[in-house]
Parts: C-alpha cells; sequence; structure tokens
C-alpha cells in the first residue's frame, strides 16, 4: 500500500469529456479524493450509486474528487473509454473521469482493486487509502461511506486521520500482459 505521509503522484489523463486532467488542476482545494474504480466491477456498482451522492457532498465541502479507471480495455471492453462517459453520463458524475491507458497513474498510487479510494490533505500528503465502508455485494450491510466520511471529516477539520484503516476490497485491476507491478505480484 501507498505509505499514509506519502506526497499524491502525479498525472495528467484524458477524461471521458475529452479534456486532459492533471494533479495540478486540483490545486487550492481543501483535500483530495483520487478513486481507482471501473464500470463493470460488482464492488464498484454496489457503492457506485451512495459513492456519486458522497461526492456531490465533499465537493461542496472543498474536497476535489477525481475517478481513475485503469482496466485494461482491450480485455474487458465494458472499461472503454466510451463506455465509461456513458456511465459517468447516467449515474450523474459530478467529478472528472479519467483513463489511465498506460496503467502509469494505477501503479504510481500502488493501486490493487476497484474500488479503491485516496484521500490527500491540501498538502496533498495521503492520510487515508482504504475502504469507502464495511458494505460488500451480498453482505447485507448499508452502504453508507462511514470510513471515508470521518477521515474526509477529520482532515477538513484538520484533524489528525486514525491510521486504523481497512483496505479497500473489490476486483483486481486488470492489468496488461506483462504490465503487472512488482507490488501486485
Amino acid at each position: 500500500m501507498l505509505a499514509l505521509g506519502t506526497k499524491a503522484p502525479g498525472f495528467r489523463l484524458p477524461s471521458v469529456d475529452g479534456k486532459m486532467v492533471s494533479l495540478e488542476d486540483f490545486a487550492g482545494s481543501r483535500a483530495l479524493l483520487v478513486v481507482f474504480m471501473c464500470n463493470h466491477c460488482p464492488y464498484v456498482k454496489h457503492v457506485l450509486p451512495r459513492f456519486v451522492e458522497l461526492a456531490r457532498d465533499l465537493q461542496s465541502r472543498g474536497t476535489a474528487v477525481v475517478g481513475i479507471s485503469a482496466n485494461d480495455a482491450g480485455a474487458y471492453p465494458a472499461d472503454a473509454p466510451g463506455r465509461m462517459a456513458e456511465v459517468a453520463r447516467s449515474a450523474g458524475f459530478s467529478f472528472p473521469y479519467l483513463y489511465d491507458e498506460s496503467q502509469d497513474a494505477a501503479k504510481a498510487y500502488r493501486a490493487a482493486c476497484t474500488p479503491d479510494f485516496f484521500l490527500f490533505d491540501a498538502g496533498r500528503r495521503l492520510v487515508y487509502r482504504g475502504q469507502m465502508d464495511g458494505s460488500r455485494p451480498g453482505n447485507g450491510k448499508p452502504v453508507t461511506g462511514k470510513d471515508l466520511l470521518e477521515a474526509v471529516s477529520a482532515t477538513l477539520a484538520g484533524d489528525r486521520v486514525s491510521t486504523a484503516q481497512r483496505p479497500s476490497l473489490g476486483c483486481n485491476i486488470k492489468w496488461k500482459p506483462g504490465h503487472e507491478p512488482d507490488y501486485y505480484k
């Protein structure tokens, strides 16, 4: 996992709306939430409606939000940029949804699954990397966003985020053949 306190790795990726988006585009926000996600994963589908609501709320409170898909779209066409645009539109994303074709951003963030959440403070230091909450497809727990909300609230209040963090759980990132990072093997 990316170590707490790590500076946010830079990126410059195309958004589903055709614009290039970089880490610097979020300068001035009180916090930054980077989410590795995709279209086809049942774990992402399970949390997506609540996450879209949560993202709007966080943005209204000064937290920038960005979604990144790094899956191999050749092997998983449901995760191709055209389909990403459809999902963003139909779900009502209020945040940019970027495609990491090279998978370099996913590697830099040490992303392992979808969804995978990385929260950075105003200085772009990692303060949280973990699950949205304890809900999973089929476990009967409601999707609340509790863990992520607690981390964001502490960050925005200038308080220390608890280091007792539970890793995200979901579908593995679909690496291109030969692109699997060392930390993933």
